[in-house]
């Protein structure tokens, strides 16, 4: 038995599969190993994964194909992949970046450009089998542009400046019951601030019709695929999204990249289904 597994900041999702029937899927936490210590990961694969096993042994799974946030060293994926094997210890474990996940969700065994936008963003050149090129994501502080997270912060930095219609953010404020101190407690005190901000976007989704947030959004994406899809030189290729944001705002992404004499291709909100015809 195969177990895939996607793993994002926000949450997790798992696959048993046997060829490409799935067997049993189970979502947990969100992992990233590049922000979170061990003990948390540990839980979350002890005390969520393993619980909603059921009659599913871990001796079951003879293969683990895992694709996750934050493994950008090889430092980092060989110490997830030792956290792996104390739970699997019979499997064969293979853990990988989300970034070639989605791309081989999204491209098979073909040239593309592929992209993740959730609650981080990334994207790369992808001849097919590996990536070739890759703009480096850098995280929510230097980098993560066109995410929930940066289209959260813009949206809370828009707020407290009085960049919005007044009505807009009144409501915005008391749907959330934040206040200035609030936010910066959240922001800059607690941990998780990258969550935390991310967590705005379904009141963008629906406020997506209003002037201002419209012009938001394609500006985010628009910044998104200047400074890092144009730098791979490949204009005349679709270009390939995975995530829930993507498929939320398709509208905005395609606008944004048509001003940018740029087209958009496939988009998924999970890279779930590929991966299993992948490795099936």
């Amino acid at each position: 038995m195969n177990l895939i597994t996607d793993a994002g900041s926000t949450k997790t999702d798992w696959s048993f599969c046997e060829g490409e029937h799935v067997i049993r899927n189970v979502r947990t936490q969100g992992i990233n190993p590049c922000n979170m210590s061990r003990d948390p990961i540990m839980q979350i694969l002890t005390g969520e994964l393993l619980f909603e096993c059921g009659d599913i042994r871990p001796a079951d799974v003879s293969a683990i194909y895992y694709y996750g946030a934050g493994c950008a060293t090889q430092s980092i994926c060989e110490d997830m992949k030792a956290m792996l094997q104390i739970c699997f210890p019979k499997a064969s474990i293979w853990v990988e970046s989300d970034m070639l996940g989605a791309a081989r969700a999204l491209c098979g065994h073909k040239e593309g450009i592929a992209c993740i936008l959730g609650t981080g963003s990334n994207s790369c050149l992808y001849d097919g089998n590996v990536i070739v090129d890759q703009t480096p994501s850098l995280g929510y502080i230097l980098g993560d542009e066109g995410s929930s997270t940066a289209i959260g912060r813009h949206l809370l930095s828009d707020c407290l400046k009085r960049q919005l219609p007044e009505d807009f953010a009144r409501e915005f404020m008391e749907r959330y019951h934040l206040t200035q101190e609030i936010i910066i407690e959240n922001v800059y005190r607690k941990p998780m601030a990258n969550r935390y901000m991310a967590g705005f976007t379904p009141f963008l989704a629906e406020k997506r019709d209003v002037s201002q947030v419209h012009k938001m959004l394609v500006s985010c994406f628009r910044e998104f695929l200047q400074r890092n899809v144009m730098n791979y030189h490949r204009s005349w290729l679709p270009i390939n999204f995975i995530g829930t944001l993507a498929s939320s705002f398709d509208t905005e992404l395609a606008e944004a990249a048509e001003s940018l004499g740029l087209s958009v291709g496939n988009i998924q909100r999970s890279p779930m289904e590929g991966l299993v015809m992948y490795h099936s």
